[in-house]
């Protein structure tokens, strides 16, 4: 007899296959059969109407600090994922050395907006080396599995101390050749991979360039030469090279990844956005990755699919009237004496004004987004459309009402006592519609990820990836004339999205599948139902520290392992998740 037996579901398999309806059965945390299910099980579970997939893989996260002392990780969980991997970016927490621990807690607040006060009271720092610090999240219990990339940045400062922390200083050769040693340590200790930034908009909390922006092709190639000689191991890398209008800039970074393929031989993923003032450099992007992808190399782009938006208000990072001076007068008081602060007449003329005045001499870019870009200010609705059409943004109904665009904005996040959010899609959306990400999600060249679930506590809320692209995609996608219409994919596709193919990606052979042999990983879902609620923003760190979370509708039950970990998207307090170390081959 089977422990677990789920009935009459249409199993959407993660292969990418036409779905069909049938049996799953589960025993061990190994699903054992597929199809016409005869025997029975302990537990039996009617799936009829509802849409069973692998559990969803997420190959970009930012959970190195929480996961050290949440064993939910939420949102990622209750948006059907499983598994996901750690430390991307180049940042995270190991190696560390005593005397880094706070800069390395900054780090992490000014490149991931993680609160600082949070990170200082949860971290439990019973680690040191990167190895140590695995040990330390085997040690926990989790709903998901982890997979965790060795981090640039902290490798960095680790072996060259305060030097470590300029990105224009150079390794010694002694200190190369340590770094090198301390990478093949993390592997052989069961690292995911090896993650670098280099990109300017990652800076510390004190305004500070991230020490990986200029690391030389000899650092990263001594990585490189490590990773082919222990035959496992992938590379992730953000650059500057998806949002310059410098050609030549571009033409370099993708040279060095090149190199860096062809060096060591593994799978690397870069990130591709479309920002508003380079809408078309991801087509060069894609253009290369499917010439080196010709070739054999295995190089990728990972794609967020929907736009990637900041969310802006009052009790978040960033609204539109944050540097004006009279908001600033009341920006440090609690929210409920703030609000009505805010709405005396005569600050609001003063802020307003203030607004104006700022708007006036802003430059293009991205704090002028923020302050002024109010016919991409969208008001959620419940649940969430993310198909975003311009003629419900908060400056489309500015004009039909007659008044002044950032007199409504301003009005607009006052309400719900001060709560509401806005979100501007500030990559992803360059015009006006989603037809780029269509062609972004079409190519076989392309990892669903950059969901940054665990940072940008207060202002990013993207761990919903999973969830609004089966929505926005494949259920609620109109083919036809109009606001929103355009491609449209299959159910079974958008699945292997994040699912099989991602967990190849990272060498996780044993997931990603509804196949006996595999892990009994699994999502029930009801699709019809299937949503996003509006973020919103809860202080539940330690310390009180805030975060940005958005639930869902639609997940009837999702498994790990064979155990039930959510129903109807409440924690079972079952907490099966193993740390993964290394490559996990496929069933025999």
């Amino acid at each position: 007899m089977a422990d677990l037996v789920i009935r009459h579901g249409t199993i959407v398999d993660g292969t990418g296959a036409p779905a069909f309806t049938g049996d799953v059965a589960v025993t061990d945390g190994l699903i054992t059969a597929v199809g016409e299910v005869d025997e029975g099980g302990d537990r039996e579970i009617d799936a009829e109407g509802l849409t069973v997939t692998p559990g969803f893989v997420d190959i970009h996260t930012h959970f190195d600090g929480q996961a050290t002392w949440d064993p939910v990780l939420a949102p990622s969980s209750v948006h059907g994922v499983t598994t996901l991997a750690m430390g991307n970016c180049g940042v995270g927490f190991a190696p560390a050395r005593t005397d880094r621990h706070d800069w390395l807690i900054g780090l992490l607040e000014g490149v991931e907006d993680i609160p600082g006060t949070a990170l200082a009271e949860g971290l439990t720092w019973d680690w040191e080396t990167f190895p140590q610090y695995l040990d330390a999240l085997d040690r926990r219990p989790h709903t998901v599995d982890l997979g965790v990339h060795v981090p640039h940045a902290a490798l960095r400062t680790y072996v060259m101390g305060e030097r470590g922390a300029d990105h224009a200083e150079r390794p010694t050769g002694a200190e190369l050749a340590r770094l090198a040693l301390l990478v093949g340590e993390a592997v052989d200790a069961g690292a995911v991979g090896f993650a670098t930034s280099r990109t300017e908009v990652h800076r510390t909390r004190d305004g500070a360039r991230i020490p990986t922006l200029t690391a030389g092709a000899d650092e990263l190639l001594a990585v490189a030469e490590v990773l082919r000689q222990r035959g496992r191991g992938v590379i992730q890398l953000i650059s500057d090279c998806y949002q310059t209008t410098d050609d030549e800039l571009a033409d370099a970074e993708l040279g060095l990844m090149e190199q860096l393929v062809r060096a060591s031989g593994r799978p690397l993923s870069f990130t591709v956005q479309q920002p508003f003032h380079a809408p078309e450099r991801w087509r060069q992007l894609f253009g290369r990755v499917a010439e080196l992808a010709a070739e054999g190399l295995p190089l990728k782009a990972q794609v967020a699919p929907r736009p990637i938006g900041v969310l802006l208000g009052l009790e978040g990072s960033a609204n539109p009237f944050v540097a004006c001076r009279s908001y600033a007068e009341v920006a440090a008081l609690p929210l409920d004496e703030r609000v009505p602060a805010l709405r005396d007449p005569e600050r609001r003329s003063r802020v307003l004004a203030e607004h104006a005045e700022l708007l006036d001499r802003l430059p293009d870019g991205l704090f002028r987004q923020i302050c002024g870009s109010f016919d991409l200010f969208f008001v959620l609705d419940d649940p969430v459309d993310y198909r975003l059409d311009p003629a419900r943004s908060v400056g489309a109904d500015a004009a039909r009402l007659g008044l002044p665009a950032a007199g409504l904005t301003y009005d607009t996040l006052l309400r719900r006592g001060g709560r509401q959010l806005l979100y501007l899609p500030l990559f992803n959306f360059a015009h006006r519609s989603l037809d780029d990400v269509g062609e972004m999600l079409a190519s076989p060249h392309a990892l669903f990820g950059l969901s940054d679930a665990g940072a940008h506590c207060g202002a990013i809320c993207d761990a919903s990836f999973t969830t609004s692209s089966l929505v926005l995609w494949g259920r609620n996608r109109d083919p036809g004339p109009g606001p929103g219409s355009g491609r449209t994919f299959p159910i079974e596709w958008l699945v292997h999205g994040h699912t099989q193919r991602n967990a190849r990606h990272l060498g996780w052979y044993d997931r990603g599948v509804v196949a006996p042999g595999h892990l009994a990983d699994l999502n029930l879902i009801e699709l019809g139902s299937l949503a996003c609620h509006p973020p919103e923003i809860v202080h539940d760190l330690p310390a009180g520290g805030r975060r940005l979370i958005q639930r869902a509708e639609g997940y009837r039950s999702t498994i790990k392992a064979g155990v039930v970990t959510f129903v109807d998207g409440q924690p079972t307090g079952d907490a099966p998740g193993r740390l993964l170390r290394g490559p996990q081959p496929a069933p025999a």
